[in-house]
């Protein structure tokens, strides 16, 4: 894979390539990333980016001539254009599964009050971490690359992530390391039974659990069999003793 970020602030993506597992796999090779500064295309004698919005308003608008020329001088028929915006889709693991299987990657990262129109019909989609405003694209962008990039063949053990919250629909369930006991607290008897199914039953449960108390909304499409609807209902009707 590749990624390619459109920005104007290249620096912010030194953290991400040079720390923890993601930065060892780009130190393996396991993807490309590089990152374009869209001034450098712009036609502007003094450098501008932007300019004030017809009809007037408050601050700066990121003009179409320097972000789409970036933009064509990196796009292939492979490329994958993402537009960061708060107008966009919300972005969730199903979408960086799906985005860690193809093979370019390009985002644009806006700042200042916002994009010209025009530019949004030069994408392929538009993504946004949620319903609020971040002063440019770039954090939305660190916090994608690395949801997409930990999927990717090689950078961590598929089983290290088969479990996460939201890979099934639903949240994880509990985990302990040592101590056995911390302030009174036990480790769950089943973990340390050594009895395999009984450990994935408890652990599909707790998940379900979870899933329930704190994003019962996920519920609604995980995919649940009979044993599972029983334990919720079971678990709802006890709901007082939680």
């Amino acid at each position: 894979m590749k990624i390619t970020v459109l920005t104007l602030f290249p620096e912010y993506f030194e953290t991400l390539l040079g720390s923890s597992i993601i930065g060892r796999a780009y130190a393996a090779g396991k993807f490309e990333f590089e990152c374009i500064d869209f001034r450098q295309f712009t036609k502007e004698k003094h450098g501008h980016v932007d300019d004030t919005p017809y009809g007037g308003g408050a601050g700066m608008v990121l003009m179409c001539q320097p972000v789409i020329d970036a933009l064509n001088s990196v796009r292939t028929p492979e490329s994958t254009v993402i537009l960061l915006s708060p107008q966009g889709k919300t972005f969730k693991h199903a979408v960086a599964r799906d985005l860690a299987l193809k093979e370019h990657l390009i985002f644009i990262c806006g700042h200042y009050e916002g994009f010209d129109e025009r530019i949004r019909s030069y994408v392929d989609m538009q993504l946004s971490l949620g319903d609020f405003v971040l002063t440019g694209g770039e954090p939305a962008c660190m916090v994608m690359c690395d949801a997409i990039l930990r999927l990717l063949p090689g950078t961590i053990r598929q089983d290290s992530f088969e479990d996460d919250s939201f890979s099934n629909g639903l949240l994880e369930y509990p985990q302990y390391t040592r101590p056995e006991i911390y302030d009174g607290k036990k480790v769950p008897d089943v973990l340390l039974s050594g009895h395999h199914a009984n450990i994935k039953k408890w652990r599909r449960q707790m998940a379900l659990k979870n899933t329930w108390l704190h994003r019962p909304d996920l519920l609604e499409t995980a995919d649940l069999d009979e044993e599972d609807r029983t334990f919720l209902s079971k678990m709802i009707e006890n709901e007082d003793q939680l």
